[in-house]
C-alpha cells in the first residue's frame, strides 16, 4: 500500500492527505436539517448528516488528492450511526481510488494491539470465511508501549501489505511536556524514531517502508533531524493551516525529489467554506469551497520544490 500512496501522490502532484475530522458545527444546515427531518435528532441522523457531508466533499475532491484521513474520535463521538458513518466513508474512499490513513491512534499491550490490528487493518477468521472490520489502508499508532506493542501491527502490515503511522513528535502545544524529554542526552522524539527505522527495515515496498512517521508540521528543525533518523519512513505530517504550519516550514520533512512525506489538512478544507476566503461558494457550495482549498493547498506546498 505504500507503493499506491507514492504512485498516488506523483499521479495527482499533491502530497497532501484530506482529514475527514467532521462535527455538526462543520455540516451544513441544509445537510442536517434534512437528516433531522428524517430521523428525528438522533444519533442516527447526526450519523447520516457526516456521511452525506464526507461525500460531498469526497466528490468534490477525490480527482485532485492521493489520500483522506478520517479520525476516528469524530465518528465515534455519535456512537454506532458515527462509527457506520466511518465504515461507509472508508469504503467510499476506497471505490474511489483514494488511500485511506484511518486516524485512530491505537497502541496497546500485544493481545490487545493484535485485536487493533485486525479490526482496522486485517481481517477475522470466522468459520471458513476472512471477514474484513473497518480495512483502511493504514492507521496511526501510539508507540508509549513499545516493541511488544508495535508488532502486531507490523505483522499485519506485513501479511496485508498495509501500513502504519508511529506518533514520533506531534504538533499540539504540550507535546513537550514527554516526547522532548531528554533521555541519555537526547530527546525522547529521535529515540522513537530510531525505533522507526528499526521496526520498519524488514518490511519496505519499493523505496519506503510500510512503517511511517507522525511528525507535526510546526517543529521545522525537529523535522530536518528526524527526516536523516528515518529515512525510508513516509511522514505524516499535521499542524499545516488551521494550526498554524506553513508550507516553508515543510520543506526539511520532504526528499529532494519532493517525496517521503505527505500534508494534512483537515479543518481548512472540510470547513474552507466557513472561512472569509471562500465565503463566496456559500453552504450549498461547501463542497466546491473545499476543492477551491485544496487547489489552493496543493499550489502553496508545491512552490517550496
Amino acid at each position: 500500500m505504500i507503493n499506491k500512496l507514492v504512485e498516488n501522490i506523483k499521479k495527482k502532484e499533491a502530497p497532501i492527505v484530506v482529514g475527514l475530522d467532521p462535527m455538526l458545527s462543520y455540516v451544513p444546515k441544509f445537510i442536517l436539517d434534512k437528516a433531522i427531518q428524517e430521523q428525528g435528532e438522533t444519533l442516527e441522523a447526526a450519523g447520516s448528516a457526516i456521511w452525506e457531508y464526507n461525500k460531498g466533499i469526497v466528490d468534490a475532491v477525490c480527482d485532485i488528492i492521493p489520500a483522506v484521513k478520517p479520525q476516528i474520535a469524530m465518528y465515534e463521538q455519535f456512537g454506532i450511526p458515527g462509527l457506520q458513518a466511518f465504515q461507509k466513508t472508508v469504503e467510499y474512499c476506497k471505490e474511489k481510488g483514494l488511500v485511506v490513513i484511518g486516524d485512530v491512534k491505537r497502541g496497546d499491550i500485544g493481545s490487545t494491539s493484535t485485536a487493533y490490528a485486525h479490526g482496522h487493518l486485517g481481517g477475522v477468521q470466522i468459520g471458513s470465511r476472512k471477514c474484513y472490520g473497518f480495512n483502511e489502508d493504514f492507521i496511526t499508532v501510539n508507540p508509549y508501549l513499545g516493541t511488544d506493542g508495535i508488532k502486531p501491527f507490523v505483522d499485519v502490515c506485513k501479511e496485508e501489505k498495509k501500513g502504519i503511522f508511529i506518533l514520533v513528535k506531534t504538533s499540539n502545544p504540550s507535546s513537550g511536556e514527554f516526547q522532548d524529554r531528554e533521555i541519555d542526552g537526547r530527546p525522547l522524539y529521535e529515540i522513537v524514531g530510531e525505533k522507526v527505522a528499526q521496526w520498519g527495515e524488514d518490511c519496505m515496498g519499493d523505496s519506503y517502508s510500510y512503517v511511517g512517521a507522525v511528525v507535526g508540521g510546526t517543529y521545522p528543525e525537529m523535522g530536518r533531524v528526524l527526516r536523516k533518523i528515518m529515512p525510508k519512513a513516509y511522514i505524516l505530517v499535521p499542524g499545516y493551516g488551521a494550526q498554524g504550519g506553513t508550507a516553508e516550514e515543510l520543506r526539511p520533512y520532504f526528499n529532494e525529489d519532493g517525496l517521503g512525506a505527505i500534508v494534512n489538512s483537515s479543518r481548512g478544507i472540510i470547513c474552507a467554506y466557513q472561512q472569509e476566503k471562500y465565503a463566496g461558494f456559500g453552504e450549498a457550495g461547501y463542497a466546491e469551497a473545499s476543492r477551491q482549498a485544496v487547489l489552493d493547498m496543493k499550489e502553496d506546498i508545491n512552490r517550496i520544490f
